[in-house]
């Protein structure tokens, strides 16, 4: 297993859009998107555990830098 940090996600999106992204390099564990303790307002960023190392490895060599509504993924 292999926990993958995400930032500068679009607030447009939720996590199952993300597990839907990640999902194409093998399998998701699990999403979790970063909340603001006070608001509850999604902060930008979240993790995601894939059960495989290796794909957890081209998920991130594939998706870092990338774009998505108009925002460069952060992935490592």
């Amino acid at each position: 297993m292999k926990q993958i940090y995400i930032g500068n996600i679009p607030y447009s999106k939720t996590e199952e859009d993300l597990q839907n992204l990640f999902t194409e390099f093998g399998t998701v564990n699990s999403v979790q998107f970063v909340k603001d303790k006070e608001t509850g307002r999604f902060r930008g960023f979240g993790f995601v555990e894939m059960a495989d190392s290796i794909c957890a490895d081209e998920a991130i060599s594939y998706l870092e830098g990338k774009e998505l509504d108009g925002r460069t993924l952060r992935v490592n």
